[in-house]
């Protein structure tokens, strides 16, 4: 019907740019939606379909003699159209460059200038049409909406003299203006959308800050590499200071950082400066071990390392650092077993556990074995002393209140270990030795004072309750796989009791209780669950030391949300009678 519109007749035009107005939003809100979705088969389905329909769009509106009440808003469906393209393409074509030369052509249609200028190529069709925008005002937005597009692709081809001739149009500047990049990026103003303008997937202002972090970032890595390091080091501070998503963000910090170090390695030391028998480094203090000019010794560095391998499911790695680092720190005489110190010193125990943890999360239970039972072998003689030593700790002596739970954790993790290698009853024996001990610690008096006061928790009630917890969970799981469920039933009851706030328990209890028919007491355990779940999350939030997360991860079930509907299917059937 469009393309029978009389050219002469106002109305119908004007009619018609409404409906094709109202297409481009509705697609343009249908990519948007297709950009949040989570789901990527339907958000690759709809961003596809709303890319056909932005094409059709295009072919219709190009299907008439160009007009200049028209083409703002076709100008708009090209840069959508272009927008959306390079984003499922991860890139620009040809086929795009083709789409906006044509949109230029189709503004000097309406001046009747085609002819002798084309021969000038791209850059001199730009020069036209921003030249015709003066008497055509109406379409100076979105021709720098699709000068932003065309300056991207310039940009990711290189064509970076076409860029800066380009940006010195944009700008109005005149010859022998600046040809530097960064600084026509940073002048380049694009008009203000109006709010009835027809919609956008990506505005031209929002174009300009996208090329600007881009040119800022690929001109510093230049600088870089050519060594004019106080220009690449603005360049990629202005990078920075960009939109920059999080993985682009981590190479211009990188390039930052080598760049500053570069320029450190540059400055030659002053000859000229006097020796003196006080030094200014005498009166400066020695950093503090939260700020990072601490150098921490090599152990502890290995131990940082190691320990954030751990944490990022790097596991392999991880097991390996924690065996150099044993290494390290047993090479020569017994290292002191003593209780974490409240700075950033390493407590060898926990490096042991924290050690077997990997190992066995990396499947090496054998040698998670032998890393428990040298622990083991080096505490042994502290047992007999265990109840005093609690006594004193509670009365503020100096002896240590720290063992108990260093080696009842040794024994959770020869208990997880037993359970990689297949050996239910052995596991089972372990865990039981664990609670035994665990069930004869008392907690710590929470007015100890500072002395006591170890910034890593070690003994701290939390980390008490969720050792015995993981320990019933644990021997409740091996239980379970020893078909014992009723056995399991008494573990995970006690779990639920000594750690209400650990929701592990919870679930793993309500998997027993169906597998035992007890219905009634799991309809109820569900109930309290679904009221409880959200709650049990927020209180998810201890500090834990490092071994026992890693443990606790082992125990938990898969997604509660998932189980919690599944319950709710089966718990809500008809009993048969």
């Amino acid at each position: 019907m469009s393309h029978q519109t009389p050219l002469g007749s106002s109305m119908p035009q004007a009619n018609c740019l409404d409906l094709w107005r109202e297409k481009n939003d509705q697609l343009v809100r249908q990519a948007k939606v297709a950009q949040d979705l989570d789901l990527s088969l339907r958000r690759q389905q709809l961003a596809q379909d709303a890319l056909e329909g932005l094409r059709g769009l295009l072919h219709s509106l190009q299907g008439l003699s160009a007009a200049v009440l028209v083409l703002p808003l076709e100008l708009t469906v090209i840069c959508n159209f272009t927008t959306l393209k390079a984003s499922l393409a991860q890139g620009f074509t040809e086929d795009q460059a083709q789409d906006i030369q044509r949109g230029l052509e189709r503004v000097l249609e309406t001046q009747k200038q085609l002819g002798p200028r084309l021969e000038r190529g791209l850059t001199g069709l730009w020069n036209s049409v921003l030249h015709a925008s003066t008497v055509l005002p109406q379409l100076l937005p979105a021709l720098h909406h699709l000068a932003g597009l065309q300056a991207a692709l310039w940009l990711s081809t290189d064509h970076l003299g076409d860029l800066t001739l380009l940006l010195q149009t944009l700008n109005g500047s005149q010859s022998g203006a600046s040809e530097d990049l960064l600084l026509l990026l940073k002048s380049w103003s694009p008009p203000a959308k109006e709010s009835d303008d027809p919609l956008t997937l990506q505005d031209a202002q929002g174009l300009r800050n996208v090329l600007l972090t881009a040119f800022a970032y690929r001109q510093g890595l230049q600088e870089l590499i050519t060594g004019s390091l106080p220009r690449a080091l603005s360049s990629l501070h202005e990078a920075a200071s960009g939109l920059c998503p999080r993985p682009v963000l981590v190479q211009v910090y990188t390039a930052l950082g080598t760049c500053l170090r570069k320029m450190a390695l540059s400055i030659p030391p002053s000859s000229e400066v006097p020796h003196f028998l006080i030094e200014v480094e005498l009166l400066l203090p020695q950093p503090d071990p939260a700020s990072p000019l601490h150098c921490g010794t090599l152990s502890q560095v290995r131990h940082l390392l190691a320990s954030r391998c751990l944490q990022m499911g790097r596991t392999e790695h991880a097991a390996e650092h924690y065996l150099d680092l044993l290494a390290l720190l047993l090479d020569g005489s017994e290292p002191k077993f003593s209780p974490p110190p409240c700075s950033s010193g390493l407590c060898m125990p926990e490096i042991f556990l924290e050690a077997a943890a990997a190992l066995i999360q990396t499947g090496r239970a054998q040698d998670a074995l032998t890393v428990c039972e040298e622990l083991l072998r080096r505490t042994s003689s502290l047992l007999p002393k265990m109840p005093q030593l609690w006594k004193n700790a509670r009365k503020g002596t100096k002896e240590s209140p720290h063992y108990p739970p260093w080696v009842s954790a040794t024994y959770l993790l020869q208990g997880q270990a037993w359970v990689q290698l297949g050996v239910p009853k052995q596991a089972i024996s372990e865990f039981s030795r664990c609670l035994e001990l665990l069930f004869r610690v008392t907690p710590k008096d929470k007015e100890q004072g500072p002395a006591f006061n170890c910034e890593q928790g070690c003994t701290s009630d939390e980390t008490l309750q969720q050792l015995r917890a993981a320990a019933l969970i644990s021997r409740g799981l091996a239980w379970v796989a020893s078909g014992q469920d009723t056995k399991a039933l008494q573990d995970f009851l006690l779990s639920v009791q000594v750690c209400p706030g650990n929701g592990d328990a919870s679930f793993h209890l309500l998997q027993t209780l169906r597998r035992l028919d007890r219905r009634d007491e799991a309809t109820a355990l569900w109930r309290r669950l679904e009221a409880q779940t959200e709650l049990l999350q927020e209180n998810a939030t201890w500090s834990l030391p490092l071994y026992l997360e890693t443990c606790l991860s082992w125990i938990r079930p898969p997604d509660r949300e998932t189980l919690l509907k599944e319950y709710r299917t089966f718990l809500l059937e008809p009993c048969d009678l």
